[in-house]
C-alpha cells in the first residue's frame, strides 16, 4: 500500500504541474474570460442553493434601493433583484447552450455532408442556407414566434435553426479544405465509408475552428435570446431571464432607478468573457498552424 501511494503521488504532482504549465501559457485576458464563464456557470448550476429568495417571491416594495437585505434592491413588482439575476442566469445560459448545441448538430452534419458529397447535394443545401441567411434573423424569428406557441422548446428550436445557418457555412468551408487532402484520399482508397471519413478524418482536423465558432455562437445566442425576451417574444414572464428583466424594469430608468442595468451588465459581461476565450483559441490555433507551416 505504501508503494502504491508513493507511485500515485508523482502522478498527481505531474498532473498538477502539467495543469499549472498550461495555465501559465494562457494570457491574462483569456484567464479573465474563463473566470467570468465559470462565475456565471456556478450561479446557473447552483441557483436553488445560492439565490436568497425564490424567483417569484415578492419580498418588498417596488424598486427599493440596495440594502443589506436586498443587495441589488427590488424590481418593478418588489421581487429581490439579485435572486432574479441568479435564476435568470440559469435559464438564459440553459436556453442559449441548448440552442447552440442543437445548432451545431444541424449545421455541422449538413455542412460536412455538403462538402463531402458535393454536386447537387452541395448545391441544394448551400442554396437553401443562403435563402435563410438572406432574411434578417431577428425579423424572421419574430415572424415565426408570433405564429407559434410561446413554449421554451419552440424558442430553442427557432434560435437553433437560425444559428445553424452560420454553423453550416463555416463547417462546410472547413470540411471542403480538408476533404481534398491526401490522407482523406488515402482513406477512400482503403475503402473506408463516408461515415468513417467524416468522423475519423475530417472532424478531428476541424475541431479547433469549430470550438471557436461554438463560443461565438453561444455568445450570439445569449444576445439573440435577450433581444427576443426584451421584445416580448422570448422567455415569458414571470419566469426570469436577463432580457426579460431589462424589459420589466426599463421604465425605472426614467426615474433614475438602475434595476434594468444589472441584467444588461450581466449579458454584456458573459458575452465579453466568451469572446475573450474565443479570441485566445483562435490565436492559439493560428500560431499552431504557423508553427507547422514553418517547420
Amino acid at each position: 500500500m505504501a508503494e502504491q501511494a508513493a507511485s500515485e503521488a508523482p502522478t498527481r504532482l505531474s498532473l498538477a504541474g502539467r495543469l499549472f504549465g498550461v495555465l501559465r501559457t494562457v494570457p491574462p485576458t483569456a484567464l479573465l474570460g474563463l473566470f467570468g464563464i465559470c462565475f456565471f456557470m456556478f450561479f446557473a448550476i447552483f441557483a436553488p442553493w445560492v439565490a436568497p429568495y425564490g424567483v417569484f417571491e415578492i419580498v418588498g416594495g417596488v424598486w427599493q434601493p440596495a440594502s443589506a437585505e436586498h443587495w441589488l434592491g427590488t424590481d418593478n413588482l418588489g421581487r429581490d433583484l439579485m435572486s432574479r439575476l441568479i435564476w435568470g442566469a440559469r435559464l438564459t445560459i440553459f436556453v442559449a447552450l441548448a440552442a447552440t448545441l442543437l445548432a451545431f448538430l444541424i449545421g455541422v452534419v449538413l455542412g460536412f455532408t455538403a462538402a463531402v458529397f458535393g454536386g447537387w447535394v452541395d448545391q441544394v443545401l448551400s442554396r437553401g442556407n443562403d435563402l435563410l441567411m438572406a432574411i434578417p434573423t431577428l425579423i424572421l424569428a419574430l415572424v415565426i414566434l408570433t405564429v407559434l406557441p410561446s413554449d421554451l422548446y419552440i424558442l430553442i428550436l427557432v434560435i437553433a435553426v437560425l444559428e445553424a445557418t452560420r454553423v453550416f457555412r463555416i463547417s462546410r468551408a472547413v470540411a471542403a479544405d480538408i476533404v481534398v487532402m491526401d490522407f482523406v484520399e488515402a482513406a477512400r482508397l482503403r475503402g473506408e465509408g463516408w461515415g468513417w471519413i467524416i468522423t475519423r478524418e475530417i472532424l478531428p482536423n476541424a475541431l479547433s475552428p469549430l470550438i471557436a465558432e461554438f463560443g461565438l455562437r453561444f455568445a450570439f445566442a445569449v444576445l439573440f435570446l435577450s433581444a427576443l425576451s426584451f421584445l416580448g417574444l422570448g422567455v415569458q414572464p414571470p419566469v426570469a431571464d436577463w432580457g426579460g428583466m431589462v424589459r420589466e424594469n426599463k421604465d425605472g430608468i426614467i426615474f433614475g432607478i438602475g434595476a434594468a442595468l444589472y441584467p444588461g451588465a450581466a449579458i454584456a459581461a458573459l458575452a465579453v468573457s466568451v469572446n475573450l476565450v474565443v479570441d485566445w483559441i483562435l490565436n492559439r490555433t493560428a500560431s499552431l498552424k504557423g508553427g507547422r507551416g514553418d517547420g
